[in-house]
């Protein structure tokens, strides 16, 4: 089968396109034919080993000292089931999927494990807006739900709107019922406003912690070292939600835990069927939708993962594999 390789660490040149083995499934797993898979700002970490503050060390012995263990880059994938192990019964052959995995997704065909986080897709919904979701969508549903804990009512803010997290939080978030502000570069507002956010912060005109406006929430997806400065917009009891923990986020973590005040809450998502499902629910019902930027097939891979690390767009950048059936059987 065709793969996009990389056989070190560096920019987006040194990919290529491979002749690999098929995967050869477990009883436990499913084997994918890939249609959809996106390049992500995690697919770029892990293909230029940049891995920030006090994971770079962990991340190196991860992922490979000197080269990538696992060469065949990709994290998320929508596809349709066309092998299934002696063990599996929650999928079938004919199936449309989408998930997450560790790695591999940009291939023709992806194993992926039975109770891993995959989900069948919702119907009306293609490859391409079904690969997108998995790690944006499940990272701020399970920061804004489960972490952060929104309630009707409340006051978001979201720092980094545009991104390939705050869209979805921004959608989350109102469908959570909270009243959203984004911030993002003016380029990117009238998408943020059309995502949910009733108000947009331009952070190159107006510094989002020096207004009167105070909120319940604000989620941090551009960086870690914020808190000291949007304490001052918290609400008494409000929490500030990064996704990047380094020394400062994990010392703040602790004080303001065991401190009256703000609170500052981080987290690591991982993916997992049940939040695959919930997602694929989201989907379902209208209350999140995709951004789709741009799409390259398969032997434009380096094209793809340079459009998202020149370009910045304010979308998915998705590859596409193979020629999609003319009929999807999603349910």
């Amino acid at each position: 089968m065709k793969a996009a390789f990389q056989d070190q660490f560096g920019s987006p040149s040194i990919l290529f396109i491979n002749e690999v083995e098929r995967p050869a499934i477990a009883p436990d797993q499913i084997l994918v034919r890939v249609h959809a898979s996106p390049v992500t700002q995690g697919d770029r970490r892990l293909r230029a080993a940049d891995f920030p503050g006090i994971s770079a060390v962990i991340g190196r012995l991860m992922f490979g000292l000197f080269r990538p263990r696992n060469p065949i880059p990709g994290t998320m994938f929508a596809g349709r089931v066309v092998e299934t192990g002696d063990e599996v019964t929650r999928f079938a052959v004919g199936d449309d999927v989408f998930g997450s995995v560790d790695n591999s997704a940009q291939a023709e065909y992806v194993a992926v494990a039975e109770d891993g986080a995959v989900a069948r897709m919702p119907a009306g919904v293609d490859y391409a807006e079904a690969a997108a979701v998995p790690y944006g969508a499940a990272t701020a549903l399970s920061f804004l739900r489960d972490v952060g804990r929104v309630q009707p009512g409340d006051k978001v803010l979201i720092v980094g709107a545009s991104g390939g997290v705050g869209r979805y939080a921004v959608q989350i978030a109102r469908h959570l019922g909270a009243e959203v502000t984004g911030v993002c570069s003016e380029r990117h507002a009238e998408l943020v406003r059309s995502l949910g956010a009733t108000r947009v912060i331009d952070y190159a005109k107006q510094d989002y912690t020096a207004g009167d406006a105070t909120y319940d929430v604000i989620f941090d997806t551009s960086s870690g070292g914020g808190f000291r400065a949007a304490r001052k917009v918290l609400a008494p009891s409000g929490r500030y939600l990064t996704v990047y923990l380094n020394l400062l986020v994990l010392a703040q973590m602790l004080v303001t835990a065991v401190l009256g005040g703000p609170k500052v809450q981080g987290a690591v998502v991982l993916g997992n069927q049940e939040l695959t499902r919930d997602v694929a629910d989201l989907l379902a019902q209208g209350a999140i939708r995709p951004v789709l930027a741009a799409q390259f097939p398969l032997d434009q891979v380096v094209e793809a993962h340079a459009e998202l690390e020149d370009r910045r767009p304010g979308g998915e950048v998705m590859v596409l594999i193979g020629s999609p059936p003319a009929q999807q059987m999603a349910s």
